[in-house]
Order: C-alpha cells, then sequence, then structure tokens
C-alpha cells in the first residue's frame, strides 16, 4: 500500500531538504520485495504464458478451463508479465461470462454461479476492464444480486448461486467469498454484510473453514461447528480479502485479519512451506504460495520469505531441470512431482497439474497481495530470470492433489435476495471485448507486506530557529 505523507504547515526550505532526504530512507517495519523471488516469479509467469493458446489455459479434458485462464491471468497481472497474452486472455473470459459463471450453454436457462461471478468481478477489476461492462455484463451489480439478504438469517451477506429449482443448498464457500469480498472492495465499495459473513467463517484459534455449510445444513459460524476443519488456503484468502475491505473501512475486517495471519504463522512446516486440508493436507505449493502472498500482505515477512524459499526448491531451472530443463520457470505441486519431471520430463499428462500449482504458487514469490494487483507495479528484479539459478538444496514435501480452482457446481442452490443493484441485460454480441490494459500506479512505493497494525513514526529536527517539529503522519497498511 503506498503510504501517505502528511505534513505539517510553515515548514523552511531546511525542513523540506530534510524532510526529502529521511522520506528517502527505507522505512521501519516495511521490507523491500526480494529481487531473487520476484525474478523466480516472473520466470513461473513466463513459462505459463508460454501454456496459453489464443489467450486461454486448457482443463485436463477441455480445450479451455476459465477459472484456470482466469488464474493465469492474475498470475501474469501480479509479475508483469507478457502483457499481450493478459489482455488476449481477459479479451477471452470477457467473451465467455456465460460459459463461465451460468449453465446456458448447456440449456440449463436460469443458473447463475455466485462464485464464479465474484471470481469475474475480481478478475475484471484486476486486468483495468470495466466490471460493469465486461463482456457486456454489469459483474458488480450481478454479484451484489447474489449476495444474500436480511430474511435469511445467518446467511445474510453470503454469496449465493441463483437456480430456478432451489435446493436448499448452495455450492460457495469461503473462496468464493473472499472472492466476492475483495472483488466488491475494488470495484466501488463491499456491504458490511458480506464481510461479517466471512468474518463468521473464521473460528477462535484464528483459521477460517472452507464450507459454511455441515452435512446438516448451513451452520452459523466456525465456532458453531463442532469439528469445523481449518483450512490453509481458504484462510489465505480470507485475509487477504480482509485486508482489502479493511482498506475501504470495513467493520472487524482489520482484526479478523490479523488473527488470521498469526494463524497461519503457527501452521508453517520448520521448511518454509504450507500443507492444505482433506486431500491437500501434504505439503504443496498450492496451499504455500496462497499462504506466503498472505503473510507478505499482513506484514509477516520472515515467514513470508520462507515461503517463497520453499517454492523456490519447487522451481525448475535450466540448472537443476534435468529431463525437464526446457520447463525453466514452472513450479511443481509437490516434490515428487518435481523429482519425476527432473527424471523423465515434463508428460503431457502432467501439465494440468504444474499450471495450476505455478498459477497460484507464482503468488507467494511475487508476494502482491491479491487486493494491489494490477494497482502496485510488480516489484524490481535483481536478475531477468532465474533459469541459471540452481535451487535451494531442501524442499518441500508430502503427497496430496493440487487445489482446485473455482469451478462451477452442477447442483443447483437457493436463490439471494437481490439488492437494490440489479444485473445488466445479456450482451447482444458474443465478439471478444477489448480490455483497457492497467496502467500501474507509479506513485509512493509499492505493497511490501507491512503489517496491518504497524506503524512508524518519523521525528524531524527543523532546523531555522525553532520552527518546531514535523511529525510524519501514522502509516497503516492494509
Amino acid at each position: 500500500m503506498s503510504l501517505s505523507r502528511r505534513l505539517a504547515t510553515g515548514l523552511g526550505a531546511a525542513a523540506a531538504t530534510t524532510l526529502a532526504a529521511v522520506a528517502a530512507a527505507p522505512l521501519i517495519g516495511v521490507a523491500a520485495p526480494d529481487p531473487d523471488h520476484a525474478a523466480a516469479a516472473r520466470a513461473a509467469a513466463s513459462w505459463l504464458a508460454g501454456e496459453f493458446t489464443d489467450g486461454i489455459l486448457p482443463g485436463p479434458a477441455t480445450p479451455e478451463d476459465w477459472g484456470l485462464t482466469i488464474d493465469g491471468i492474475l498470475a501474469l497481472s501480479a509479475t508483469g508479465v507478457d502483457p499481450s497474452t493478459r489482455q488476449a486472455a481477459t479479451a477471452q473470459v470477457a467473451a465467455n461470462v456465460r460459459a463461465y459463471n451460468s449453465y446456458d450453454h448447456w440449456g440449463h436457462k436460469g443458473y447463475t454461479d455466485g462464485g464464479a461471478t465474484a471470481k469475474l468481478l475480481y478478475a475484471a477489476s484486476v486486468t483495468g476492464a470495466e466490471p460493469t461492462d465486461f463482456g457486456g455484463y454489469d459483474l458488480r451489480a450481478e454479484t451484489l444480486s447474489l449476495i444474500a439478504g436480511a430474511d435469511t438469517d445467518h446467511q445474510r451477506g453470503r454469496i449465493t448461486s441463483r437456480s430456478p429449482s432451489a435446493t436448499g443448498w448452495d455450492p460457495s464457500n469461503t473462496f468464493d467469498q473472499s472472492f466476492a469480498v475483495v472483488g466488491l472492495s475494488r470495484s466501488g465499495g463491499v456491504p458490511q454484510d458480506a464481510v461479517d459473513f466471512l468474518i463468521r467463517q473464521q473460528c477462535a484459534a484464528g483459521g477460517f473453514r472452507l464450507f459454511p455449510d455441515t452435512a446438516g445444513g448451513p451452520s452459523p459460524s466456525c465456532d458453531a461447528q463442532p469439528d469445523a476443519i481449518l483450512d490453509v488456503d481458504s484462510t489465505a484468502m480470507a485475509v487477504q480479502a480482509l485486508l482489502s475491505a479493511a482498506e475501504n473501512g470495513a467493520a472487524g475486517a482489520a482484526d479478523a485479519a490479523d488473527a488470521g495471519a498469526d494463524w497461519l504463522v503457527s501452521q508453517q512446516h520448520n521448511d518454509g512451506s504450507f500443507g492444505g486440508s482433506g486431500p491437500t493436507t501434504g505439503t504443496n505449493s498450492n496451499s504455500t504460495g496462497l499462504a506466503g502472498q498472505a503473510l507478505a500482505a499482513a506484514g509477516h515477512d520472515a515467514e513470508a520469505n520462507q515461503a517463497a524459499r520453499a517454492l523456490a526448491a519447487l522451481q525448475l531451472t535450466t540448472a537443476n531441470g534435468g529431463a525437464a530443463a526446457a520447463e525453466a520457470g514452472a513450479i511443481a505441486y509437490n516434490a515428487g512431482g518435481m523429482a519425476d519431471a527432473v527424471t523423465d520430463g515434463l508428460a503431457d499428462n502432467d501439465r494440468d497439474q504444474w499450471r495450476r500449482a505455478t498459477a497460484q504458487a507464482l503468488l507467494g514469490l511475487v508476494q502482491v497481495p491479491l487486493g494491489r494487483i494490477g494497482l502496485d507495479p510488480p516489484p524490481p528484479t535483481g536478475a531477468p530470470t532465474p533459469t541459471g539459478t540452481a535451487s535451494p538444496t531442501t524442499s518441500p514435501t508430502g503427497t496430496g492433489s493440487p487445489t482446485p480452482t473455482a469451478t462451477v457446481s452442477p447442483t443447483p442452490s437457493a436463490t439471494g435476495t437481490v439488492p437494490s443493484e440489479t444485473p445488466s441485460a445479456p450482451p447482444t454480441s458474443s465478439a471478444p471485448v477489448t480490455p483497457t490494459p492497467t496502467t500501474p500506479s507509479l506513485g509512493g512505493l509499492p505493497t511490501t507486506g507491512a503489517a496491518i497494525t504497524s506503524y512508524v513514526l518519523l521525528t524531524v529536527l527543523l532546523l531555522g530557529g525553532g520552527v518546531g517539529l514535523l511529525v510524519l503522519g501514522r502509516r497503516r497498511a492494509s
């Protein structure tokens, strides 16, 4: 977050000179981005850019996977790599909004997936496109229309899916809610109800559960579910969404984000890595990437850099890649996948896992928070790419499958109360919409992971006969 500077009035020329010298010095509690990690992130993004075909990333059995394509857009936006591929991908997603967030293409009219809609809204805000006219759709209004209203009791504020035949069950989870909160925060403001629902998914320990529902139906809160499983990936997403909401003045968001980040620190392995929950319990680069990104956003710089080192150990380079040296930049899901690639190369049926792992893992290397991607310029790199650098000698271990990107559930769900903003009419044409490229803000400093509760107090004694005391305003990153 760029740091604002409040200056006292009546400063003389000597005071201004002194202030300039102090302001140029490194700020306490604000860590500079690691150039090696930033270079590794760019190498990962360059490899991922080469996996696009006509602006699309494929799925394991389909020529297009829109959720994964959006993940690729976020990765390219965070690193500043290959703007032409990023713009082509944004145009493709804009032209296929309904292919991702509805079943219209399969003949099932009237279903709108809340999580997919929220992820589209966030993607539009990141790329510099217009969220209220993305592919002809007002994604902000659509997302607001899918936020459950006041008559839904403890479901109030939840991102839901609209269905012509409500079943009482909704597929949305904490990932979806986080995308809704950060997407709305970045596109004009987020309702407090949506923030409150996300906070209710946090248990007293600080971690967040993945699913708001139990087998018996919706659960009012994380603490109300005795067997709630806290999830690293969900917590990392929620922390970043809440930091973005706190920046926009949402009540309770900053404290919840701090508690979530502290819980993430408690879950970090000795080598810096993380595992998820359920099938992703084993150490993996998806969980490590998201957690590292969240830790950097919350100001836990040492732990974020530990996570980055664990990720670097899973990255192929020309020096360590063996049979997969030509895939330099790609990041393995786990140590087993890394070892197999070095020995046997990267088989076609493995590429989907590598694409998903690389897209999320590089976020823990570049360390630009979700709330700032597309706003802050990417961190500078110390070298063009790390392809000639050997990987660290230690690497995360563990097994599991990659964390899936947000997908459209085939089960219809209950419809949330429609707020005052309503969706726009469907587009009259399916032609790709050329997005407006994001122009990074060049003012101030890029986000570097200062803690939301940390402050810097700089006191400068003014020259020229006791003009007074200048205090630089309290600095708060969110």
